[in-house]
């Protein structure tokens, strides 16, 4: 190639030349002979270079592979000596089990009841609230080693099963307090007083605690059990003689976990859902409208009374005082006409005394109506529930049912009380109506009386 570019270049500058004059082209052409000279000579050597360049390579490619085959062939026969070693051994091992077997001889029963025992015993004391104690904490240990042990267990290593034994038999019959750390809902942890009652319970100062043998800490539970059963940890807690009553979990911690699961009231009010929030303002409602007619028939009430003693001072700020008022204005009428006069009064005083008892009455029965229509809506979306993905999984289907349920039971519960209160405020109420028609009753039976006189 440079050769060729070297003879376009020569040829070039020859036209070029023969182009400009002929009394250079003699000059020309002998430089452009040299020139071609010397890149013949310079193409030879760089081709020479070239060839020993990949001869050389050549050789010591060869040389590469052949210690390759070499290293290959060394590996071949230590694989070959590494499989007969293995084989070898694993002869060996054979007969050396064999040779142990029976030299343990009985010795082999015991071996496996102590691994057996060590195990179950291991279960045991990992998870028992003895281990919350400082002191028994690291009693896994040997009970681990002799668990997994290869070989017969000494005469130490016995004893250690026996006292791990003993120990947590021991101390399941006893009542100790103790200075721990406590890690709290929120991670934070703290020393606190912690009472341990057998391998039962562990408990705070007023509420129950449990042990963790995963992460080996004692913390609070999730959620406490019922009021009343939180309440007996702080009289046992504040005993210093005699007795109390205390609940313990015979379970170890199952029972009081399946508490942490168990919903609350405020819980199970919210599954009523919308039914059951309509279900509890018209509790309220009705609640507010007796409290606000008790308190008003009560003080109506309390004016006739005093009126009552003061028959000749008639107020207008009380019923009765007002319908004396009616007879003192028609005293020189006849009885049939002061009747009616009196009639017509204790007309007007009624529905203001019996105002909002119907009410409260409507309620009371609207209240379990309620109930009835947040069944009807939970069970149709049980069904619905059941139509979309069967009945394989029941969770799925408890919201609903919950609603169908919880609803009844608060369109009860929101009955009950308003059917109270309006057996009360009705009776309050006809009681004064009654006194307002006694008095009149009275007065004009006086006036009758007057007139045949």
């Amino acid at each position: 190639m440079k050769k060729f570019k070297s003879i376009l270049t020569a040829s070039a500058i020859a036209l070029s030349v023969v182009s400009f004059g002929s009394y250079a082209a003699n000059d020309a052409l002998d430089q452009l002979l040299e020139q071609v000279k010397a890149d013949r000579i310079s193409e030879t050597k760089i081709n020479k270079e070239r060839e020993a360049e990949f001869r050389a390579a050549r050789d010591q490619k060869q040389a590469l592979l052949n210690k390759a085959k070499a290293e290959l062939d060394a590996e071949q026969k230590r694989q070959k000596q590494l499989q007969q070693n293995f084989a070898d051994n694993e002869t060996r091992i054979t007969d050396k089990t064999k040779e142990l077997e029976d030299a343990k001889g009985t010795l082999g029963e015991m071996f496996g009841v102590v691994r057996q025992a060590s195990g179950e015993t291991l279960g045991r004391v990992a998870t028992s609230i003895v281990s919350a104690q400082p002191e028994f904490s690291n009693r896994t240990d040997v009970l681990a080693r002799l668990a997994e042990a290869k070989e017969l267990p000494n005469l130490s290593e016995l004893e250690e099963l026996w006292f791990a034994l003993q120990t947590e038999m021991t101390q399941s019959g006893k009542v100790v307090k103790f200075d721990a750390n406590v890690t709290g809902l929120d991670g934070s942890e703290s020393v606190k007083t912690v009472t341990r009652v057998g391998s039962f319970n562990l408990l705070g100062e007023d509420e129950y605690l449990k042990f963790n043998s995963e992460s080996n800490q004692i913390e609070p539970l999730g959620r406490q059990p019922e009021s009343h059963m939180v309440a007996s940890v702080s009289d046992f807690n504040g005993l210093d003689s005699g007795f109390t009553g205390l609940y313990l979990d015979p379970s170890r911690g199952a029972i009081l976990d399946i508490f942490k699961q168990k919903a609350t009231m405020m819980e199970r009010y919210h599954q009523g859902g919308l039914p059951g929030y309509v279900i509890t303002v018209v509790l309220l409602i009705g609640i507010l409208i007796s409290l606000e007619r008790f308190v008003t028939l009560t003080v109506v009430g309390g004016k006739i009374r005093k009126q009552l003693k003061n028959p000749e001072k008639p107020s207008e700020k009380n019923p009765l005082g007002r319908i004396l008022g009616v007879y003192n204005s028609n005293k020189n009428v006849d009885t049939e006409t002061l009747e009616l006069k009196l009639d017509e009064a204790i007309l007007r005083e009624t529905p203001s005394i019996e105002r909002g008892v119907n009410v409260i009455k409507i309620l009371a029965a609207i209240a379990p109506l309620l109930g009835l229509l947040g069944t009807v809506t939970g069970m149709i979306g049980t069904f619905q529930s059941i139509t979309l993905f069967g009945t394989g999984d029941p969770k799925i289907m408890a919201g609903d049912i919950s609603m169908a349920l919880v609803t009844t039971a608060q369109g009860l519960i929101a009955a009950l009380p308003l059917i109270f209160l309006h057996s009360i405020t009705a009776a309050k109420s006809k009681s004064i109506v009654h006194v307002l028609e006694e008095q009149s009753a009275g007065i004009v039976a006086a006036h009758a009386e007057r007139e045949r006189a």
